[in-house]
C-alpha cells in the first residue's frame, strides 16, 4: 500500500482512478483513513463519530460510481445515515441515531464514496465557529488556537490536514466558503435547489441552506456535484438545469469575463488589511489572466440584511427545536442545549408571522439587486471573510442575550450571507496566505443558476497558482 502521505496527497479523482485501475483497494483507503484519523484528529478534534465498521463492511463489497472506494467524511447535521447518531453539535440530540438514510446520503453512496466518520459542527450549525459544548471545538491545522470556521470546520480542518481530500459540508449563511477560507480549502456553495433537503424537508429557512462539499481540487467539486445535484421527487422547486456536466467546465476557457470586485463590507463593518490585500490580489491575479477587473459593487441597505437576515435566523433556530422535539417526541429543556442557541430561539419565538415574511421580502430584495448588478458582470469578486481566522473561544455562547454573540459573528462574516440571500452560487477560493502563514480565501460570486461559468474560472485560477501543495505543518 502506498504511504500515508503519499496518499493524502492525492485528489479523490485521483483515488477513484487508483481503484479502478486497481492499483489499491476500496479497504486500504479506508485503513489509511483510519490511520490518519487516529493520528491526527487528538490535535484537531474534527472528527466526532468514528464509522469504522460501516466503512471497512462497504469497502468489502463491490464499489462503483465516479467515486467508488474514496474515503468520505459526513458533517454531523442534515445528513442522516441509517443507524448512525445524528446530534447536530447538541446535547439534545446526543443519543439520537438516524433511522434513514436522507437523499443526500444516499447519492453520496450511489457515487461510491465509503464514509468513515462524522465531523464536527457547532451546535444546529448557527456561527461560523466550531466550537460546540458537547464535542468541544476543532482546531485550525495552520494555528491550533485560531478557529478553522464554521459550522463545516469539521470538514474543512479535516481536508485542509489530508485526512480526506474532499467532506461533506453545507451553508445557510456561508458554512461551507467560512471553513473552506480559515482552512486554505476549496469551498462551494451552489445555486439554491441544486441540492436535495429531502426526504424532511423541502428547503430550509425559506431557501437559505444549500448542500455541498468541501474540496482540495477544483475538479472534484465539479465531479461531487454533478454527482448529487437534480431535484428529487416533490420538492417544492429547483433549481435550473445545467447545459452539461460540470465536469466538463473544469478546463474549458472561461474567456474574457466581467469581474467586478469590492473590498467594503455591504454592512458596513471593518475589513481587516490582510483580506483586503487578498482580493486585490486576486483582481490583480484575474486581470493578469485576461480578464475585464473593475472597482464596483451593488447598492445595499446594509441595516436592513442585517435586521431581516437575524429575524430569519432566529425564526429558523427556534423551528429548528421545535421540528427536533416533534421527529424525536422529546421534550426540550433549556438545560439541553447552549445558552445561545436556547436564548436565540426564544427571541426566534417573538417574531411575528409579518416580521417573518417582511424579512424574507427583504431578502429577496437583496438578491434582486445583486442580480440586477450582475447583468452588467459576469463575476462578483469580495473578501469571503472581514477578519482572518480569528481565536478559539472568540464568539462566547455562554450568555443569557444572544445579540453580542450574533452581531460578533455577523462582523466577522458580512460577505457570505448575500449569496444565500439571493440564492446565488459563490465560491471560495485559497489564493492568499498573509504573513503569519495562515489562509485568506477570496469570494467569487455566480449569476444564479450559472455554477459553470465559476466552475471555469476557477479551475483558471487553480492552474495560475495551485494550492493543493500547500499543506499546514499538522497535516504534513
Amino acid at each position: 500500500m502506498a504511504a500515508l502521505t503519499e496518499l493524502s496527497s492525492l485528489d479523490a479523482t485521483a483515488l477513484a482512478n487508483l481503484v479502478r485501475s486497481r492499483s489499491i483497494s476500496p479497504l486500504e483507503l479506508v485503513e489509511a483513513t483510519i490511520a490518519q484519523i487516529e493520528q491526527i484528529n487528538p490535535s484537531l478534534n474534527a472528527i466526532v463519530t468514528p464509522m469504522y465498521g460501516q466503512a471497512r463492511a462497504a469497502a468489502a463489497q463491490p464499489v462503483s460510481g465516479p467515486f467508488g472506494g474514496v474515503p468520505f467524511l459526513l458533517k454531523d447535521l442534515f445528513a442522516s445515515y441509517a443507524g448512525v447518531r445524528l446530534t447536530g453539535g447538541s446535547r439534545f440530540l446526543k443519543d439520537f441515531v438516524a433511522p434513514f438514510d436522507t437523499e443526500l446520503v444516499s447519492r453520496f453512496r450511489r457515487a461510491g464514496l465509503i464514509v468513515v466518520a462524522k465531523t464536527n459542527t457547532p451546535e444546529f450549525g448557527l456561527l461560523p465557529t466550531t466550537e460546540p459544548e458537547l464535542f468541544g471545538p476543532t482546531r485550525n491545522p495552520w494555528d491550533l488556537t485560531r478557529t478553522p470556521g464554521g459550522s463545516s470546520g469539521g470538514s474543512a480542518a479535516a481536508v485542509a490536514a489530508g485526512i480526506v481530500p474532499m467532506a461533506h459540508a453545507n451553508d445557510g449563511g456561508g458554512s461551507i466558503r467560512i471553513p473552506a477560507s480559515c482552512c486554505g480549502v476549496f469551498g462551494f456553495k451552489p445555486t439554491r435547489a441544486r441540492v436535495p433537503l429531502s426526504p424532511n424537508c423541502g428547503d430550509v429557512m425559506s431557501g437559505l441552506v444549500i448542500e455541498h462539499a468541501i474540496t482540495r481540487s477544483v475538479r472534484d467539486s465539479a465531479r461531487l456535484l454533478d454527482a448529487i445535484a437534480g431535484p428529487d421527487i416533490g420538492d417544492p422547486y429547483f433549481a435550473p438545469p445545467l447545459r452539461r456536466p460540470l465536469a466538463e467546465e473544469v478546463g474549458a476557457g472561461p474567456g474574457r469575463l466581467r469581474i467586478a470586485f469590492t473590498a467594503a463590507a455591504p454592512t458596513g463593518v471593518p475589513v481587516h488589511h490582510d483580506c483586503v490585500a487578498a482580493v486585490r490580489d486576486a483582481a490583480a491575479l484575474c486581470a493578469e489572466l485576461g480578464h475585464e477587473v473593475t472597482e464596483a459593487a451593488p447598492t445595499l441597505d446594509g441595516e436592513m440584511l442585517v435586521r431581516s437576515f437575524t429575524a430569519v435566523w432566529a425564526a429558523g433556530t427556534a423551528w429548528t427545536i421545535d421540528s427536533i422535539a416533534h421527529m424525536t417526541r422529546l421534550k426540550p429543556t433549556p438545560e439541553q442545549f447552549e445558552r445561545f442557541t436556547w436564548n436565540l430561539a426564544e427571541l426566534g419565538r417573538r417574531v411575528t408571522s409579518s416580521e417573518y415574511l417582511l424579512a424574507v421580502q427583504a431578502l429577496q430584495l437583496v438578491g434582486r439587486e445583486i442580480a440586477r448588478f450582475q447583468q452588467t458582470y459576469d463575476v462578483w469578486l469580495t473578501p469571503t471573510l472581514a477578519e482572518p481566522p480569528v481565536p478559539l473561544g472568540t464568539m462566547s455562547t455562554a450568555v443569557d442575550d444572544p445579540m453580542p454573540t450574533l452581531m460578533r459573528a455577523e462582523a466577522f462574516v458580512p460577505f457570505t450571507p448575500l449569496c444565500n440571500a439571493s440564492g446565488q452560487p459563490a465560491m471560495s477560493v485559497p489564493l492568499f496566505w498573509n504573513e503569519a502563514g495562515v489562509p485568506i480565501g477570496t469570494h467569487f460570486v455566480g449569476r444564479f443558476g450559472d455554477e459553470a461559468t465559476l466552475f471555469r474560472l476557477a479551475a483558471q485560477l487553480e492552474a495560475a497558482r495551485p494550492w493543493a501543495n500547500r499543506r499546514p505543518p499538522l497535516g504534513s
